[in-house]
């Protein structure tokens, strides 16, 4: 490839730009610059340094939103240089080749990331000649080297300087494809922040874009024949978690442990969730201790509910965990644990079990819910909506008690994170046994009840959906339940109300379900 003679630098991310130009300089490169770059090098002592405005005769103009809009640059970065006429054209109007294209972006997204940005800041972050210079670059790749990044800066010096000031054909290459898709990424985060704003009555987007960089390749999928990686969408989240020990994560540990985070955000007080296969065996919630650590007793209401499931779980916390809680835990075997902080010393007491994963997780605000189908994509808002006491309605003869209420509220935020038909028997923060994923809403009754460890004598039935018959709570009152609270809306409401007054039970519609399919 010819050798690089002049180059463009004019970066937002002013990250070893100082550097690399000061290397270009050695290689015999002229360099050209703009506004702040160009300032920043000036002072820096490097030379030979010519000012793009110098180049197109025209000054900077409109607070800088036309710097390197000029045919002066365009042509300098388009001409073809095996094409005769394309070089006739430059030199008749004086215009000099750039060979080497070093730009990156105002930062929108990090504007955009600020809920309240008003339209004006994002207006005047959304850059015009960088996406320009860039895709001008990697249209004439052959041509031209296009860097889009400050962590290509020391591969590329090296490669110039091993080759006399040229880059390779395959390095050009490499350079546009990563340039265009730096474009591509820019204006997608451009369009999907504007969409946001009012006015607009669709809380969908018309076009769904996804993109997220692979943040993380996994050994294998759901099953061992089956390729997977983790994509990341920003910080938050699991996907965005900080893992401090353990074996590398699995598919299966990242779906569970999501799973988990998501149940656990239910929660104001204290609480722990133990996951299985994306189902609560356990969860509890305690309000602050004397004595005691909160968190601890949260764990081990949890684990009390069903211990033989929790063995190989994953667990979630909504606080630091701490040295009573991590000793608990380190009574048994766990896959995975999910938590905004560990103290010193429960890390201390964890590292004793070296496979165990540990990830540091920091809540995100929930956007889209995403699922793949065959031929396209399912998106639906999140279901984040919280009742309060005052929307729910007592539907039977007998109001629930103070106690029952409590019990109610816990087992629905529960119910909520159950695969479809979930079936949740409870006490006042804590659940007592989980039927879930069954074919059929009595059927989960009876699981549930089948699988209880503790008493189930005094407990509350939550159910996601309706109860289609009044079979489903006939049977859960044979096992001593004495209140229900589900959505309503069955054909048969009538005749399931009848059944709880019968049978003494308390009953409470939400008006809202909770299917989790």
């Amino acid at each position: 490839m010819p050798r690089i003679e002049r180059a463009l630098l004019s970066v937002t991310d002013k990250t070893g730009i100082v550097e690399f130009a000061r290397a270009l300089t050695v290689l015999g490169i002229e360099i050209l610059s703009t506004g702040g770059t160009f300032r920043v090098l000036n002072e820096a002592g490097v030379t030979p340094l010519r000012e793009v405005a110098e180049v197109t005769q025209f000054p900077e103009m409109l607070d800088g939103r036309v710097k390197t809009i000029h045919p002066r640059i365009a042509g300098g970065i388009l001409a073809i240089r095996s094409k005769p006429e394309h070089m006739r054209a430059i030199d008749e109007h004086g215009i000099p080749r750039i060979d080497l294209v070093a730009v990156n972006l105002y930062e929108f997204e990090k504007v955009a990331a600020k809920k309240d940005a008003p339209l004006e800041e994002l207006i005047e972050n959304i850059d015009i000649g960088g996406p320009t210079m860039i895709r001008a670059a990697a249209k004439n790749w052959q041509d031209v080297a296009v860097i889009t990044s400050p962590a290509e800066y020391p591969a590329i010096i090296d490669e110039m300087t091993a080759a006399s000031g040229s880059l390779s054909e395959e390095t050009h290459w490499k350079l546009a494809k990563k340039a265009f898709a730096t474009t591509a990424a820019y204006d997608r985060a451009v369009s999907a922040r504007l969409a946001e704003i009012p006015p607009t009555g669709d809380p969908l987007p018309a076009t769904l874009d996804i993109r997220a960089p692979r943040a993380l390749a996994l050994r294998y999928g759901e099953n061992p024949h089956q390729s997977a990686a983790l994509y990341a969408t920003g910080k938050g989240g699991i996907a965005g978690a900080e893992q401090l020990q353990g074996k590398e994560l699995s598919y299966n540990n990242l779906v569970d442990l999501d799973a988990a985070w998501q149940l656990i955000q239910e929660f104001d007080h204290p609480a722990s969730a133990i996951i299985k296969h994306t189902n609560p065996c356990g969860c509890a919630e305690v309000s602050t201790l004397a004595k005691s650590s909160a968190l601890a007793e949260s764990y081990r209401r949890a684990f009390e509910a069903d211990p033989v499931s929790a063995f190989g779980g994953v667990l979630a916390f909504n606080r630091t965990l701490d040295a009573e809680t991590a000793a608990e835990i380190a009574k048994t075997f766990v896959e995975a644990i999910a938590a905004p902080e560990y103290s010193a010393e429960a890390r201390e007491i964890l590292a004793s079990k070296k496979n165990l994963r540990l990830l540091k997780v920091t809540a995100e605000p929930s956007g889209l819910v995403i699922k793949g189908i065959s031929g396209g994509y399912l998106a639906q808002t999140p279901d984040v909506h919280h009742l309060s006491r005052g929307q729910m309605q007592v539907k039977t003869k007998r109001a629930p008690t103070a106690e029952e209420w409590d019990a109610l509220e816990f087992g629905w935020k529960v119910a909520k994170h159950v695969k479809s038909n979930a079936i949740v028997y409870a006490r006042a923060g804590q659940s007592i046994s989980v039927g879930a994923g069954q074919m059929s809403r009595v059927d989960s009754v009876k699981v549930g009840a089948m699988k209880a460890v503790l008493p189930l004598q005094g407990a509350v039935v939550a159910s996601d959906a309706f109860f289609p018959f009044a079979d489903g709570v006939e049977e859960a009152a044979k096992h001593g339940i004495t209140a229900v609270i589900q959505p309503g809306g069955s054909v048969r409401d009538d005749e399931v109300i009848a059944a709880a007054d019968r049978l003494g039970l308390a009953m409470v519609f939400t008006g809202m379900r909770h299917f989790r399919h």
